[in-house]
């Protein structure tokens, strides 16, 4: 078998759509087999922006990474649930035999001004984008030290996590929360040959950002927000002249640390942003 993944098993997040599916594909086409996980279910401070993924699109992975004449093994978990979280991964790690690269992907978005956000927002914010983070790097990293081969802990941070985003004052927190985890356990984790670092997506063309609260972000004043009329905010993030990336543009750089060709980086953030941070 070749391939940059050849011979290694990928716990990831989120992956029943969006970009958790691209990066379970991806490095499934690059030879590693895959443990699954989404909550499949909506979170009430999400639905009025927009409707997370459902079984039938965990299913969808699992066909596409079968496809690809992987294995994988699904579960839905909510990465908010410590308990349900290590069961999926322990079941993973029990068929396919080992665990060699992580990938903390699951997240949430939802907008207003800092102030003007509910208790509930900001805790379902913090729970999902960096408790959540935490859970999955904790059920796997027993198993990544006790398999004595090193390995691969990537998040999914944003630009976000590098710089100030208006009325998204909660997501931004989190974000910047799962870089300064990320730099420490990348000390902690050194000593056995495990690597961590953050990855940085600018808009990334998913449900996550084609939806009306994303678009009224860019056109506030606006009653009925839409794709169109959000494009010229979206492009004006970034330095190159995109208004978002795809979701394999972020899974090529998952992959790349993921993999031994990025096997003395470590700590790094990231960045998959076509310039926004330099703007």
């Amino acid at each position: 078998m070749t391939g940059r993944m050849a011979g290694k098993v990928a716990f990831i997040t989120g992956a029943a759509r969006g970009q958790g599916r691209a990066h379970a594909v991806r490095l499934a086409e690059e030879g590693a087999d895959i443990i699954a996980v989404d909550i499949c279910a909506d979170i009430d401070t999400v639905t009025p922006f927009y409707s997370l993924a459902t079984p039938a699109d965990l299913a969808r992975t699992v066909s596409d990474v079968e496809s690809l004449g992987r294995r994988i093994v699904a579960h839905q978990a909510d990465v908010r649930d410590l308990g349900s979280l290590q069961k999926a991964f322990d079941s993973g790690v029990e068929e396919l035999g080992r665990i060699d690269a992580v990938v903390a992907n699951a997240g949430i978005a939802t907008f207003g001004r800092s102030w003007e956000l509910s208790a509930e927002q900001w805790r379902d914010m913090i729970d999902v984008n960096l408790t959540g983070v935490f859970h999955t790097a904790k059920v796997a990293i027993p198993a990544l030290i006790e398999g004595g081969h090193g390995g691969s802990i990537v998040f999914t941070s944003s630009i976000g996590g590098l710089k100030g985003i208006q009325h998204v004052g909660h997501y931004v927190a989190a974000k910047h929360g799962i870089v300064g985890l990320m730099r420490t356990m990348a000390n902690e984790l050194a000593p056995h040959h495990i690597r961590v670092n953050t990855v940085h997506p600018t808009n990334v063309d998913t449900t996550m950002i084609q939806n009306p609260g994303t678009y009224g972000m860019f056109v506030p004043d606006d009653p009925e927000p839409n794709q169109e009329k959000a494009v010229p905010g979206f492009m004006s993030l970034n330095a190159l002249p995109v208004p978002w990336v795809e979701p394999l543009d972020v899974s090529n750089a998952v992959l790349f640390l993921a993999s031994d060709e990025a096997r003395y980086i470590t700590g790094a953030t990231l960045p998959v942003d076509a310039g926004a941070n330099i703007k």
